[in-house]
């Protein structure tokens, strides 16, 4: 999971934008107004690219100009697709763990909520924030 910078191509609806990013196929979205139309390009920018990473695609190299028409324009985009996973994916996930008796008796006695501690320190040792 990485951070992705795309050219996305914005064009004016009768009623807000569309956005497409031509170097990922089927990946587009619209907005309302401008601000939405960013929102939502990030949103699907980082949903296609986290599904490229799942599926263990190819990721594709961004391009760094597009063919215009008169009443487009293209905007770089930004998406961080471990954010997203975090944000679309916190579905808990039961994992069975063998640690020493003593050391499970020392951990209940004291109170300690055993998911949250390895869950920091998995967050730790991968070294996400």
């Amino acid at each position: 999971m990485a951070k992705y910078v795309y050219p996305a191509i914005f064009t004016p609806e009768e009623k807000g934008f569309s956005v497409n990013f031509p170097d990922l196929q089927g990946c587009y979205t619209c907005g309302d107004d401008l601000a939405d139309a960013i929102y939502m390009a990030e949103d699907v920018l980082a949903f296609t690219l986290y599904d490229y990473e799942k599926n263990k695609l190819p990721i594709p190299a961004a391009s760094s100009t597009l063919p215009l028409k008169t009443d487009e324009f293209m905007n770089m985009i930004l998406c961080d697709t471990q954010k997203y996973h975090k944000r679309n994916n916190a579905k808990s996930v039961k994992k069975t763990l063998t640690i020493p008796e003593w050391l499970n008796e020392s951990a209940t006695a004291a109170d300690i909520n055993f998911s949250q501690v390895l869950q920091e320190a998995l967050m730790q040792k991968l070294g996400i924030a």
